[in-house]
């Protein structure tokens, strides 16, 4: 019976979290962790244990996978050198200076590798709650980084553990290795079961609920293949999610985009908030395992470890920055730079989260020869504790915004008045032959035109141009008319609405508006295709 009493407290705790966070004006994973450390007091719960391979399977591949699907390629591509040095180098250093500062303040060079391997990669997750406060193009570079560095991280990761278990020995090659194997083989099987959901997706594009089942599948498969051959299921989530954000406008019916929006962002939120909640439960664990003595030194490794990490972050985004405008002079790469100050804003926005949450209480409690895993309640509350601290300069992250004078990003508006207006013309030139194709009265398609007409006019008023309030108003109310049609005008306007999707995608794949706007773009399509549609049975 505790198992299904541990899930209903789970879910409670997450839901008072981000009631409690929402009130307060604090970050949701800082109350969720709060809420974790006050079960702890309850007896019954200070067992509760999850094996580390259920960790890792569980939570990661959702989470990255939603993440994947929210992000922009065209932004990875134009800023891939950035995101490459972020999630690259930067992990490497990171788990590097994490690793020497534990060691001098009295770790073995095993648990402490353990220790910065775990906290080198940023949470994309965490990033959500502040993202909208950048620019795009920031954002969509810390996010792609954040989603990247996973796979770099959790090699470490496994070849740390590794060694410090005695399962291991540290040999170059053989990590170079593991790198290769884990980036090439990763993106392999990532893109391979894209291809093969893709061609699913066709075969179910009439059958709503085994393209849920599907979608549900997709990235758990990717991680389960890719860790099953020794490659990295994070980049297998991560390039299956990419690729899936590219083709999902074109192989998914609309109300299955609208029904996987709800899904996602629902099971996303309560396994993201589980995820901290448990990791609180566990700090309180490993807090009352490390009373005593041990327990200030393990507050003094938190803080070092924090200021470590944002040390080294914040000269890196510097140092990596004036390194490359020594080496590339060309213009395009000054249209590429980041001001000194934004650095500081994405020097702030290091947060740790779902990857290291999930990675320490992934430590084995005992090693190859059977004896206790060295440290293993000091890396896990070290973990926690940076977790919380990293997620703190959240709190105080609009005001930086404010003094970086951050430029405001006017770009994916221009985008998706573009993308409006040219779907919106689109339609007018393929409504002639749709009326004639689907044998529409005259009557029917003048209605249409003339809404269509007035939605080129809104989008013109919103771009500055000269209307009046009472247009609008004439224009509002052929709207609430047309949701009143009758069969044949609910028949053309769902005509015309593919007509303006397949112009959207075609816009982006000419690269005149980004994914982002695309998907802005055509989730309003479908939620008009899907209020428009008839309904359907279930099933």
């Amino acid at each position: 019976m505790l198992g299904l009493e541990v899930v209903v407290l789970l879910g409670l705790a997450t839901l008072l979290g981000n009631i409690g966070a929402h009130r307060l004006r604090v970050t949701a994973p800082v109350m969720l962790l709060v809420a974790g450390v006050l079960l702890g007091f309850v007896p019954a719960l200070r067992e509760v244990r999850l094996a580390p391979d259920v960790v890792l399977l569980l939570f990661l591949p959702a989470l990255l996978y939603w993440e994947s699907l929210n992000t922009s390629l065209r932004q990875i591509r134009t800023h891939l050198r950035g995101i490459v040095l972020l999630s690259t180098v930067l992990v490497v250093l990171t788990a590097a200076a994490v690793a020497a500062t534990v060691h001098a303040l009295g770790l073995g060079w095993g648990p402490a590798w353990v220790l910065g391997a775990a906290l080198a990669p940023t949470d994309a997750t965490a990033l959500g709650v502040v993202g909208r406060l950048l620019p795009r193009h920031q954002a969509t570079v810390l996010r792609a980084e954040s989603l990247v560095n996973d796979g770099t991280a959790l090699v470490l990761y496994a070849v740390a553990v590794g060694v410090a278990a005695g399962a291991e020995h540290l040999v170059a090659s053989h990590v170079a290795w593991l790198f290769v194997r884990a980036w090439a083989g990763g993106m392999l099987v990532g893109a391979s079961v894209a291809a093969v959901a893709v061609r699913a997706r066709r075969h179910t594009r009439n059958e709503p609920l085994h393209g849920l089942v599907l979608m549900l599948l997709v990235p758990f498969t990717a991680y389960l293949i890719a860790e099953r051959i020794g490659a990295s299921g994070v980049v297998a989530v991560v390039v299956c999610g990419l690729i899936m954000s590219q083709v999902g406008a074109r192989v998914v019916r609309a109300d299955l985009r609208v029904q996987a929006q709800a899904f996602w962002t629902t099971a996303t939120c309560l396994l993201n908030g589980a995820l901290f909640v448990l990791v609180g439960l566990q700090l309180h664990a490993s807090a009352t395992a490390l009373s005593g003595p041990d327990l200030p030194g393990a507050v003094l490794i938190a803080l070092a470890v924090t200021a470590v990490v944002f040390g080294v972050r914040l000269g890196h985004l510097y140092g990596s920055a004036y390194l490359i405008r020594v080496l590339d002079r060309r213009p395009r790469q000054r249209m590429l730079r980041f001001s000194n100050r934004s650095r500081v804003v994405s020097g702030l926005c290091g947060f740790r989260g779902a990857v290291s949450l999930a990675a320490a209480p992934a430590v084995p409690f005992r090693t190859a020869s059977g004896a206790p895993f060295p440290h293993r309640d000091m890396i896990v509350f070290v973990t926690g504790s940076v977790v919380v601290l990293t997620l703190l300069p959240g709190l105080v992250l609009s005001a930086v915004v404010r003094w970086a004078r951050l430029p405001r990003d006017t770009a994916a508006e221009q985008e998706h008045r573009l993308a409006e207006t040219v779907a919106t013309r689109e339609a007018l030139r393929a409504l002639p032959r749709l009326t004639a194709t689907l044998g529409i009265g005259d009557d029917v398609s003048e209605r249409l035109r003339a809404e269509y007409e007035n939605q080129l006019a809104v989008i013109r008023v919103r771009a500055g141009a000269a209307a009046d309030a009472e247009g609008d108003a004439d224009a509002d109310g052929r709207r609430a008319a047309v949701l009143s049609a009758e069969r044949e005008y609910r028949a053309l306007r769902l005509a015309l609405i593919a007509t303006r999707r397949t112009t959207l995608v075609r816009l982006r794949d000419d690269h005149r508006i980004d994914d982002d706007v695309l998907r802005e773009a055509v989730a309003r399509l479908d939620a008009e295709e899907v209020a428009l549609a008839p309904s359907r049975p279930p099933g």
